[in-house]
């Protein structure tokens, strides 16, 4: 795949997932994609990685904590044949009716038109506060 192709392909995920059409989203993943969040479990439960099959759960996660849905906006794009880096902020109203507003750097790299994998980077404690934290 070319620069533009993965770009591409990259910006359609974030956003079929920013207009909540999760199914769309996971159609552009790859079988064996591993997804990575920043962090350490024991102080923010969703650092870690993912398999394909873990991610519905987690998006449906992301959905109840914040039930009117996340607009992600993309700030900047760089890519690089098969890496694409996207800085985008992601704003919500969370269940508890607080503000959740994240800038989030994601790492994709994409292979014959699937991601395979995913870096994210993002504030994990501001994430923690207004997503897992008891009220």
């Amino acid at each position: 795949m070319n620069t533009e192709q993965s770009r591409a392909v990259a910006l359609a995920f974030v956003e079929h997932f920013s207009a909540g059409r999760a199914g769309e989203a996971l159609d552009l993943l790859a079988d064996d994609v591993v997804w990575w969040v920043a962090g350490h479990a024991d102080q923010f439960p969703l650092a870690g990685s993912y398999r394909k099959a873990e991610l519905p759960k987690l998006f449906q996660w992301i959905g109840a904590a914040l039930p009117e849905g996340v607009r992600v906006d993309v700030l900047g794009v760089t890519a690089e044949q098969a890496r694409v880096a996207l800085e985008v902020e992601a704003r919500g109203t969370t269940a508890r009716g607080g503000d959740y507003h994240n800038r989030i750097h994601f790492l994709f790299e994409v292979r014959a038109e699937k991601i395979i994998q995913v870096r994210e980077y993002l504030d994990t404690q501001h994430a923690f506060q207004k997503l897992v934290a008891p009220a």
